[in-house]
């Protein structure tokens, strides 16, 4: 049985344990590829005290799924593994995993950058930052949009 390719989850997740699942009994794979993202403690100049992550249940891990089904179309990668954390996060908690692999590297590389360029951009989450001066909700940044529209041309 195929391991699953997304997983939406409250907890946190060991790097090495995913990347070694990924990759396990798998001799075409001669890269490994991965990012992981952390809640940073500040954010457009003001401090941050935690965050908190929603999404849309079964439509999110649909749209991730899309992502990955195109970059295993795009870049010729042999796996991929996306794990993304909702609920409340503290500074330095890790949000999201994307790993791949791949025969090479540059298409491990590839593929992981154009995966979470499409998470960033795309992918249903709501997240909203707790500031001296309050809640906001986080709204996508413009060097995100622009990071997405390079896989477009």
């Amino acid at each position: 049985m195929q391991a699953a390719r997304v997983s939406i989850q409250t907890e946190d997740f060991d790097v090495s344990a995913e990347l070694a699942a990924l990759r396990a009994g798998d001799a075409r794979v001669g890269a490994v590829c991965s990012f992981v993202g952390t809640v940073r403690d500040r954010n457009e100049g003001d401090a941050v005290a935690s965050m908190e992550l929603e999404h849309y249940p079964g439509m999110t891990e649909k749209s991730i799924e899309a992502i990955i089904d195109e970059a295993v179309q795009r870049f010729g990668i042999h796996g991929a593994r996306v794990i993304h954390r909702i609920g409340p996060l503290l500074p330095m908690d890790q949000i999201v995993l994307v790993a791949v692999t791949a025969s090479h590297r540059g298409m491990a590389f590839q593929a992981c950058e154009y995966i979470m360029d499409y998470l960033k951009s795309l992918a249903p989450f709501w997240k909203k930052e707790q500031t001296p001066q309050g809640a906001r909700w986080v709204d996508a940044r413009v060097s995100d949009e622009q990071a997405l529209a390079r896989w477009r041309q």
